[in-house]
């Protein structure tokens, strides 16, 4: 087997799981619905058509439209399903930062797709587990195939490191000399000093089992010695001395060193000596190398583990961002009783899309004044009478609420706050909460010149220029002609995300004030009261604010000098606005307050430079 060898212990987890002929998952049970998708924060809750199958859960726009494919689908194996802690009928399910929010009809239906989900959830993990630990299994190679461990497979240098230089370079063990070489040289050459020690090592055990052979055999020579002199040549020989010699010189030479296959045994200690040094002093070496390398990659790895904890935090970090972010325009960020977001995100939220309106309306507003429109202005008559509609009665009593109350001044009243104050513009507000929703009366009094009551109303009563100053509509028809000077108009605002959108449906009166006394200013009025209509039922998606709106309009005149005529630098009108608004809703109070605070203002500037534009050069409107 060739080294680094592995096997995969199993196959796929999808091979694993057990199918039937049309490939669906054994045990599970599919199931297919129509339910509310959250969309985004313009179009909101809309239904689609969802298939929980083979531990997926898809949707469709409907159910016509399976056959074109699924619009988005999440894999069930690590997904987490919520059900809301308020709504009964709505179920979260998210993937890492994919979330899905829907509804269902009832809570039996919900609990239905819950049980469902998690029986797919249940079977797959369940079939993991069955399985095992899967992975890869590695089979390191035979310690012997790794060059140690064995004489045979020792790596021969040649002359990389002769005796001679080993016993003179590792005399000593002070590794000093050893600078500049690498562990890997240090390595190679511990290999040669370990083939040369072994080599030695049996050159000296083959001295040593000649030695031990050489006594033996001189000891057997040595009895056979005696015992032949003995037997077979006695002491009174002449030439015994002779023969004594010889016998001598025989057993001497059985026993010379020289004669164990020509070992020089001093020699080979003064070797094995400097082969040993040479192996401990770079052994010493390899240790303090070793030593110095440890330092060094234990100071790159608690930087690298300094790096990777920074990182990881970032990584939390910007992973909690996204998901805010992503779940941010969700169902449970926009305005409502059990909204997560807090008051400052609230603020902050509308405030942007306030200023991203401004910008687009600036861009428009020049277009707008260009445009010609002309509407017919009925004689003032028409605005004197009441008329005879069915909210006669309720008109005529708005308008003596509005000329005995709304003119009053409350400069001096400590219930009145000044708010705003630009030029010859002042904004009053007085603080009134009822439940919890702010019910503020707003009053705002503005000097025009050039312009005539008659005009101030006649542009904001008219609808035929709504759309050319009012920016926060989106949309308005008249549900009804009452008379030449009332109509019943139905009218949706422009959402400012994360709050709700609002819609008013109300009465829009317009009146000329007959005055007792010929010194008084010519007056005109506008009020804007809230009614029912059958035509006009609330949507589910809007939130009805109740409004009454009065808006009163004096035109002062300053003689001309001489026989002039009248111009328009000869009139000031004196524009008194009253707006009491119950919006509705949960927005917060403290949002409110500074939206209104903010917006009134640009109303009356805007609105006000519109009529002037418009009348300029024109024949003035009394």
């Amino acid at each position: 087997m060739s080294d680094n060898q592995s096997w995969n212990s199993s196959g796929s987890e999808e091979d694993a799981e057990p199918r039937d002929e049309s490939g669906h998952l054994v045990g599970c049970v599919d199931l297919s619905g129509v339910l509310s998708k959250w969309t985004n924060y313009i179009h909101g809750w809309q239904d689609r058509w969802v298939v929980l199958k083979n531990n997926t859960l898809s949707y469709y726009k409907s159910q016509d439209e399976t056959e074109y494919g699924c619009r988005g689908s999440l894999c069930l194996s690590k997904a987490v399903v919520t059900p809301h802690e308020f709504d009964e009928c709505r179920l979260d399910i998210s993937v890492n930062d994919s979330v899905w929010y829907l509804r269902a009809q009832d809570p039996e239906h919900r609990h239905q797709w819950i049980d469902s989900v998690e029986l797919h959830r249940t079977i797959r993990e369940g079939r993991r587990e069955k399985g095992g630990i899967q992975g890869t299994i590695f089979i390191p190679p035979p310690l012997a195939d790794s060059g140690y461990g064995s004489e045979s497979s020792l790596r021969r240098h040649g002359s990389m490191l002769s005796l001679t230089s080993a016993t003179s370079g590792f005399s000593a063990t002070s590794t000093s000399s050893f600078k500049g070489h690498s562990l890997r040289e240090k390595l190679a050459e511990m290999e040669t000093f370990r083939d040369i020690l072994c080599r030695q090592v049996d050159t000296l055990q083959k001295y040593f089992d000649g030695c031990s052979d050489a006594v033996s055999k001189d000891e057997l020579q040595r009895d056979k010695i005696v015992e032949d002199d003995e037997d077979d040549f006695p002491n009174t020989r002449p030439d015994g001395e002779f023969l004594n010699h010889g016998s001598k010189e025989k057993v001497f030479q059985a026993v010379s060193p020289k004669g164990i296959n020509g070992i020089d045994f001093k020699g080979e200690a003064i070797t094995f000596k400097a082969t040993t040094a040479g192996i401990l002093a770079t052994l010493s070496h390899c240790i303090d190398l070793m030593v110095k390398r440890e330092d060094s990659w234990q100071k790159r790895v608690d930087k690298e583990t300094e790096k990777r904890r920074r990182i990881e935090e970032g990584y939390k970090s910007a992973l909690n961002d996204m998901k805010k972010k992503s779940h941010f325009r969700g169902p449970d960020y926009e305005e409502g009783p059990n909204s997560l977001i807090n008051e400052d995100e609230f603020f902050d939220a509308v405030e942007a899309a306030l200023d991203r309106q401004d910008k687009i309306e600036e861009q428009s507003h020049t277009e707008k004044i260009r445009i010609h429109r002309s509407s017919p202005v009925p004689p003032g008559d028409v605005y004197s009478s009441v008329g005879t509609h069915r909210f006669s009665e309720k008109v005529e009593e708005m308008v003596q609420n509005h000329m005995t109350y709304s003119l009053q001044d409350v400069g001096g009243d400590a219930n009145w706050q000044l708010v705003v104050e630009e030029g010859e513009m002042k904004v009053y507000r007085r603080e009134v909460e009822e439940n919890g929703i702010v019910l503020d009366p707003l009053k705002a009094t503005h000097s025009v010149k050039g312009v005539t009551g008659h005009e101030v109303c006649h542009f904001f009563w008219d609808t035929a220029y709504r759309n050319d100053w009012e920016t926060t509509i989106e949309n308005f028809n008249v549900v009804e002609t009452l008379s030449e000077n009332a109509t019943v108009v139905y009218q949706t605002h422009k959402r400012v995300w994360p709050a709700s959108q609002r819609d008013v449906l109300y009465l829009s009166a317009m009146r000329k004030i007959l005055s007792n006394n010929e010194n008084d200013p010519d007056t005109w009025l506008v009020c804007n009261f809230s009614v029912d209509h059958d035509d006009a039922q609330p949507p589910g998606r809007c939130v009805r604010a109740k409004i009454n709106i009065g808006m009163i309009c004096q035109t002062l005149v300053s003689p001309p000098e001489g026989d002039k005529e009248i111009s328009r630098d000869n009139i000031l009108c004196k524009i008194t606005y009253v707006a009491n608004v119950n919006p509705g809703g949960w927005a917060p109070a403290s949002v409110l307050r500074a939206v209104a605070k903010r917006e009134y203002p640009k109303f009356l500037k805007r609105f006000t430079s519109y009529v002037q534009e418009k009348t300029a050069g024109k024949p003035i409107l009394f």
